[in-house]
């Protein structure tokens, strides 16, 4: 481990321990613990972990929501660091947990609280045929959650009992939807607006274009079913015709 990150790691005190007997599992880390054992970090930042144990042959096992964490040999025994690079919004609530092999009751653990920004999508070109379903989607999911989701057309706010719109969301993703699109109300500009605490208001946006519907081709199977059952009459005379001169 490089000597200047694991010097900055131990200038920083130990925030949480577990004891059993005379062996102490200590986590240190940077960003630095809460009293909670909880790391506050970002997306795209990094997490640096140091396990210490004052067993200097104790083997060391480092778990992330209880599965192992790979580690090299040389970095398994009396102190073991796992780094996280780069954090991302997966690793939110994510428990890293150090602990002696042979004796896994003594262990530590920590929690990663990563903020992350609601996703920022590629504006979306949207075609319905008219007297069909319409349903624009957009991602709000966050840390902190997002305070307020608003949808626009053409640059007003939707009205939702005279657009025959309704919105819905499980807080992943925000959905503007109809179950009749109309040409009159429905072709235009749409822009999903997020607003978060932290990261301020990011947008999405979608053109939607309304097109006739399809009719569906009456004529041409008609006229194949005309010219099937023509085939079929004929095939039967002629059958017959052949039939009779064979009766005489």
């Amino acid at each position: 481990m490089d000597s200047t990150l694991e010097k900055l790691l131990q200038t920083r005190p130990a925030e949480r321990r577990s004891d059993q007997g005379w062996t102490v599992v200590e986590i240190r880390s940077v960003p630095g613990i809460d009293d909670q054992g909880v790391i506050q970090t970002e997306a795209n930042s990094t997490v640096s972990l140091l396990c210490v144990v004052n067993a200097p042959l104790a083997e060391l096992v480092w778990l992330r929501n209880g599965a192992t964490v790979k580690l090299q040999e040389a970095n398994k025994f009396g102190n073991s660091s796992v780094c996280v690079s780069p954090v991302t919004a997966s690793d939110d609530g994510a428990v890293f947990s150090c602990a002696m092999r042979e004796d896994a009751a003594t262990k530590n653990s920590v929690t990663l609280n990563v903020t992350y920004p609601p996703p920022l999508s590629a504006p979306e070109q949207v075609t319905v045929e008219e007297e069909t379903a319409l349903a624009l989607s957009c991602g709000v999911q966050a840390n902190p959650p997002v305070s307020s989701v608003k949808w626009t057309i053409n640059g007003s706010a939707v009205d939702l009992v005279e657009s025959g719109f309704s919105v819905s969301s499980d807080g992943v993703t925000s959905v503007l939807s109809t179950a009749v699109a109309q040409r009159s109300l429905h072709a235009g500009t749409y822009q999903c607006l997020v607003t978060s605490p932290i990261y301020g208001t990011r947008t999405k946006s979608f053109q939607v274009t309304v097109t006739d519907r399809s009719t569906f081709p009456l004529m041409p199977i008609i006229a194949g079913v005309v010219v099937i059952c023509l085939t079929a009459v004929l095939a039967v005379l002629s059958r017959w015709h052949k039939i009779a001169q064979c009766c005489k």
